[in-house]
């Protein structure tokens, strides 16, 4: 299997497939593919596969690509981002944040993940389900903006905003610390908390969570100016909603 990533900020992965090479992907992620490309739908290990997949953010069911005597098949994100690829080693192991994994080799497991620490599920920004993906295999991840690695030493920590937390191997320890100083809290506009990521192991941070990306759009959602009072703000409320929840519902 070859594969190309192209693009910037709105990034496409090319996959080449030879014959037996089969790849898989969340339904609605495929962007393009030669007429060579045979699709199946399945849930993936059955219907309870499927269902603790839809926990982590993703579909209940898989797609399965395959060309017996070989094509092409491309996948995008549906936000703006980059694409990571990573060649997992039988037993080697990332986690994930919710929505993150974009297709993988058939060999590939995609798998329900926990926080393991109570104050990370419930001020860690992805909630107390995770994604893990394990190898042998490659995988093609989706972060939002761009990507910056961090290789953390042993007992080094880094504190990240916590939508900024794309993707860490199991070796990292995810935990929440809370800002020290009245003014900082008060003022600082950082937030209460922050994620603490302790190594060894590799981190990689995405620079656009979509959260902010939606916080964004909807300060600039244009306001009702009719004079016609509650009804013209009831439709112009919904209308807000309707686009916020598209922005913050459209990866599941």
């Amino acid at each position: 299997m070859k594969y190309e990533i192209s693009g910037t900020t709105m990034q496409t992965v090319g996959i080449d497939l030879a014959p037996g090479d089969v790849v898989y992907s969340q339904t609605a992620a495929m962007a393009w593919m030669t007429s060579g490309v045979t699709m199946g739908t399945n849930t993936g290990g059955g219907i309870f596969a499927g269902l603790k997949r839809s926990l982590t953010g993703g579909s209940l069911f898989i797609t399965e690509f395959s060309a017996a005597a070989g094509g092409h098949v491309a996948f995008a994100p549906r936000f703006p981002g980059t694409i990571l690829a990573r060649e997992l080693k039988a037993g080697e192991s990332l986690i994930c944040r919710k929505e993150t994994f974009l297709c993988a080799e058939k060999s590939v497991t995609l798998e329900l993940a926990w926080q393991q620490r109570m104050g990370a599920g419930f001020f860690g920004g992805a909630g107390f389900i995770l994604q893990k993906v394990s190898g042998p295999g490659t995988v093609f991840l989706d972060l939002s903006g761009e990507v910056v690695t961090k290789q953390l030493g042993a007992g080094e920590k880094l504190l990240v905003h916590a939508g900024h937390v794309g993707v860490h191997e199991p070796t990292v320890s995810f935990d929440i610390q809370m800002l020290p100083g009245f003014s900082n809290v008060i003022f600082g506009g950082e937030g209460l908390f922050m994620a603490s990521l302790t190594g060894p192991g590799e981190v990689h941070l995405q620079s656009m969570p979509i959260l902010n990306l939606a916080e964004e759009i909807a300060r600039y959602l244009p306001q009702n100016q009719n004079r016609g009072g509650q009804v013209g703000a009831a439709a112009a409320g919904v209308g807000a909603l309707g686009v916020l929840g598209g922005l913050l519902g459209g990866n599941n």
